[in-house]
C-alpha cells in the first residue's frame, strides 16, 4: 500500500509562489511515475506535471516555465515549485503515484486547496 500526505497549499495573490510537497509513504515497488494533477469543482482532474522514475518530467503547457516538478534523492517527496501563479491555477492539488506490475494502479492523496487571488 502506498499512502500520499500534500502540504504547502493557500492562498497567495497573482504573481506569488507557493511550493507543494507530497510525502510518500508504504512501498515503492512497481511505482515508475509520480505527479500533481489539478481540480476545479466541476471539471475533469487534469494534469499539471509528472516526473518518471528515470527523471523525464512532463509538463501541461498552462504551467510549462512556471513550474518545477523535484523529488528528494530518497524519493520521499515530490515537490511542486509554482511562481507567477495566476487566477487560472486556483485548484485543488493532487498528489499522484503510478503503479505498473501485472496490474496498473493509481494513488491518490488526500489533495490541497491553491487559491490565486488578489
Amino acid at each position: 500500500q502506498v499512502r500520499l500526505v500534500e502540504s504547502g497549499g493557500g492562498l497567495v495573490q497573482p504573481g506569488g509562489s507557493l511550493r507543494l510537497s507530497c510525502a510518500i509513504s508504504g512501498s515503492r515497488f512497481g511505482i515508475n511515475a509520480m505527479g500533481w494533477y489539478r481540480q476545479v469543482l466541476g471539471q475533469q482532474r487534469e494534469l499539471v506535471a509528472t516526473i518518471t522514475s528515470g527523471g523525464r518530467t512532463n509538463y501541461a503547457d498552462s504551467v510549462k516555465g512556471r513550474f518545477t516538478i523535484s523529488r528528494d534523492g530518497a524519493e520521499n517527496t515530490v515537490d511542486l515549485q509554482m511562481n507567477s501563479l495566476k487566477p487560472e491555477d486556483t485548484a485543488v492539488y493532487y498528489c499522484n503515484a503510478h503503479r505498473e506490475t501485472i496490474w496498473v494502479y493509481d494513488y491518490w492523496g488526500q489533495g490541497t486547496q491553491v487559491t490565486v487571488s488578489s
